[in-house]
């Protein structure tokens, strides 16, 4: 998968129908999320997001793509997001697997937001 279609493919998680949502994300996908219960794995990591209204603004910056080994993706990044008045920002991380011609499915996501540092938000841009 080339670069542009890697970014393509995670704006679509951020912003694609839930469906999509479920048809990218495999079942055995383990998430760490900014809320409880944290740390979520399978069709329970696939339910959590697939189930909330998705964003309707996407941006992403500092992106990053390894690939270690053939036949999977890494992708870092910062995100930020919009829906309506609801604005959010992350350092995510997703890794994808690759299961046939031009088949590809994420198998691990996180999401960290900016984190407070001495009294200081970490700076993002």
């Amino acid at each position: 998968m080339d670069d542009d279609r890697v970014w393509s493919f995670e704006k679509s998680l951020w912003d694609g129908t839930p469906e999509h949502y479920r048809e990218l994300v495999d079942e055995t996908c383990l998430m760490v999320l900014p809320h409880p219960p944290f740390v979520l794995s399978g069709t329970q990591a696939i339910e959590a997001v697939a189930d909330t209204t998705r964003w309707t603004e996407v941006a992403f910056s500092k992106g990053q793509i390894a690939r270690p080994q053939e036949g999977l993706i890494v992708v870092a990044y910062h995100i930020e997001a919009s829906r309506g008045d609801e604005t959010y920002q992350a350092n995510c991380t997703s890794t994808y697997r690759w299961l046939s011609h031009e088949v590809w499915r994420v198998i691990q996501h996180q999401q960290t937001p900016p984190l407070v540092v001495q009294g200081a938000v970490e700076k993002t841009g």
